[in-house]
């Protein structure tokens, strides 16, 4: 209620990228003040939750945070703090990159949704690398990381950028995302071709092995909603065949279909991904494709329109294990994970 009635507003104020930036300075601010953390997690207390077993680990309930807010990785603990079960930081790309020229994220306060067109901004896997080391996370947290192209990379070298990516970041990582499916990267939506997907995939897994000997890093790959149902199907047989751990469906679509903003006003922001409610058909298709056509090791996790405990619950019957949410957060604020997660706790008979 606070955050609808007092931060919301002064946040719409701002452009969407510049609230975004303030949101990341708040958290990064209480990150440094000694007991902010701890201030988080009582503000923001889920208590009991309902554990989750996939990708071989144990995680605490199964709501995350999709990559697209931490994009440096620098305040992923703050995060875990406000009650996310797991947080996945990214998209970094190899090389430091500007991103594209702004403005390139907008909001549709009436659909309940935003569009972007960022284009990977990030300081690069590097400076992701020494943020991954420098910072502290709670215990029995799970942290992802998603990697994408660097884009003045030719595609012909995508497969070694990718590769220099999960070798700097693989060692931080509890999981690892090849995001080869953002509007946003000129060809980048190209590479979910299986003959261009599977070598990829091959050599990070490859480059995971031979840079992370202790344990086994899980490999996974986001896919988008606007591919066609048979290249979907694609997707999960190749998945069977190279054993791959698991699958994130959907990132954001094209489309811009029964929209609620006027279309002038849409037509006005230009080329990006949509992301938010309008995408909750659509994700959902796409999560009971996938799960009729892959193997049962393969985690699938959900994405895109998840805003309530019931679209949640929708998820995880139509076979996902875990969830992930972004654009709600910015029209429901912080207490959406924690809210989330006590909504899925079994009540006491």
């Amino acid at each position: 209620m606070f955050y609808r009635l007092l931060v919301r507003p002064f946040l719409y104020c701002l452009s969407a990228e510049t609230a975004h930036h303030c949101a990341i300075f708040a958290l990064r601010l209480v990150q440094a003040v000694p007991g902010g953390l701890l201030l988080l997690r009582v503000l923001f207390r889920v208590g009991r939750t309902a554990p989750v077993l996939a990708l071989g680990q144990t995680f605490p309930h199964a709501v995350g945070l999709a990559a697209g807010f931490d994009k440096d990785a620098t305040v992923f603990p703050a995060l875990f703090a406000l009650g996310f079960g797991f947080v996945e930081v990214g998209t970094i790309t190899a090389q430091a990159q500007p991103g594209n020229p702004r403005p390139r994220l907008f909001r549709l306060p009436s659909d309940r949704a935003l569009v972007n067109r960022m284009g990977f901004n990030n300081l690069g896997a590097q400076a992701a690398a020494a943020q991954l080391r420098r910072l502290q996370r709670p215990a029995g947290s799970v942290l992802g990381v998603n990697i994408g192209k660097t884009k003045v990379v030719p595609t012909e070298q995508a497969i070694a950028d990718y590769e220099a990516s999960a070798r700097l970041l693989g060692p931080y990582a509890d999981y690892l995302v090849v995001n080869v499916s953002s509007p946003n990267t000129p060809g980048l939506r190209d590479l979910q071709a299986v003959s261009s997907l599977r070598p990829i995939l091959l050599a990070v897994r490859q480059a995971l092995d031979d840079t992370v000997t202790a344990r086994r890093v899980p490999l996974l790959v986001k896919i988008a909603p606007d591919l066609a149902n048979d290249d979907i199907t694609a997707i999960a047989q190749l998945a069977n065949e190279i054993r791959l751990d698991g699958i994130i469906a959907t990132n954001t679509t094209i489309s811009r279909d029964g929209l609620r903003t006027p279309s002038s006003e849409v037509q006005a922001f230009g080329a990006g991904g949509l992301s938010g409610a309008p995408l909750k058909q659509r994700a959902v298709e796409v999560l009971r494709l996938l799960r009729d056509q892959v193997m049962p090791h393969i985690t699938l996790i959900s994405a895109g329109g998840i805003e309530s405990v019931e679209d949640v619950r929708t998820r995880l019957a139509a076979g996902a294990q875990l969830v992930q949410v972004y654009s709600a957060l910015v029209f429901d604020g912080p207490s959406l994970p924690s809210h989330l997660a006590r909504g899925l706790v079994p009540t006491p008979r």
